[in-house]
């Protein structure tokens, strides 16, 4: 078994992805709070450690198995989350929070299922689609949260045009996922190994979907 030694695990990247993630509950206890300037700022600050964890990760070759899952963990928990509370505060529309959790779910269960019958894990490769999906997605949170914090004027011709290519981009990236999926399945053998067989799988290119 690999171990890894809390030295090289607990690095600056990934503690600045473990920072994100603490974020989280205060970002939410913020918006709940309506406190939505102090909300904004957490946020802003969650992204710039996302785009700062990676950048150091790769000048300094410090990149790590934990990293690797944290760092789209971190993101996905960050995005949901907002998702939701701003659902409930009625400043997304909750059919995009709805499209945007199902997609996910949808996701997880799918590669989740392709292993069980196949007991093989699937290459996940970077989407196009995928990462147009989180953009948006992002970009909608922050608008919002910006709007709320009374930065942006109100424009809701604008929201709803954003609104519409964020749910568009990100149930066609959920169709695309489903898609590969089904391609896998079919071009897999007929008759496959358990985990025990020999060989090793696959390799995974972790992305955030």
């Amino acid at each position: 078994m690999h171990e890894f030694a809390p030295g090289t695990m607990l690095n600056l990247p990934n503690s600045l992805t473990l920072l994100r993630i603490l974020a989280i509950p205060a970002f939410l206890i913020l918006l709940d709070d309506r406190r939505f300037p102090e909300a904004l700022a957490v946020l802003v600050a969650a992204g710039i450690t996302d785009a700062a964890d990676g950048a150091i990760a790769r000048l300094t070759n410090t990149k790590t198995t934990l990293g690797a899952y944290l760092d789209p963990l971190a993101d996905k928990l960050l995005l949901l989350s907002a998702f939701i509370a701003l659902a409930f505060l009625e400043a997304i529309p909750r059919w995009l929070t709805v499209l945007v959790i199902s997609r996910d779910v949808v996701i997880v269960i799918g590669f989740f299922l392709l292993f069980v019958l196949t007991q093989r894990t699937m290459e996940i490769r970077p989407s196009a689609f995928g990462k147009g999906a989180t953009f948006f997605q992002l970009l909608s949170v922050t608008a919002v949260c910006t709007r709320l914090a009374g930065l942006l004027d109100r424009n809701e011709i604008c929201m709803t045009v954003l609104f519409t290519v964020t749910g568009t981009v990100t149930g066609v990236a959920g169709l695309q996922y489903m898609y590969r999926g089904l391609l896998w399945v079919h071009s897999q053998p007929a008759t496959t190994h358990g985990a025990g067989g020999s060989g090793s799988g696959p390799s995974r290119d972790r992305e955030r979907t």
